[in-house]
């Protein structure tokens, strides 16, 4: 529900509400953190059930996943060439980062 009212879930390109009835063949955008989704709805439930069974009652479409799988594959890169410190700061070196930042 969060993430409906947030803006990241868009129903046949339309932002949607909670309430929202959803139909077999109309489409998902999510935004999942950095990553986005993009589902169709194969089925529909009666009643609420398990995620696993919720999970047979969408598909993902396959462009969705080797954009998906592509965005990750990018992000290690960029992350490979970062420099990450030896070890974390100590409480000195913590209050002198506070400090500088003006917190």
């Amino acid at each position: 529900m969060e993430a409906i009212n947030g803006g990241k879930v868009h129903l046949n390109n339309v932002r949607v509400k909670p309430s929202r009835m959803v139909h077999i063949g109309d489409e998902l955008d999510v935004t999942r953190g950095v990553d986005r989704y993009q589902l169709t709805i194969e089925g529909l439930n009666d009643k609420r059930r398990p995620a696993k069974e919720a999970q047979l009652l969408y598909t993902e479409s396959e462009e969705s996943i080797k954009k998906r799988e592509a965005d990750i594959e990018m992000r290690k890169i960029q992350n490979a060439s970062m420099v990450r410190p030896e070890r974390k700061p100590n409480k000195k070196q913590r209050r002198r980062i506070i400090k500088f930042k003006g917190h």
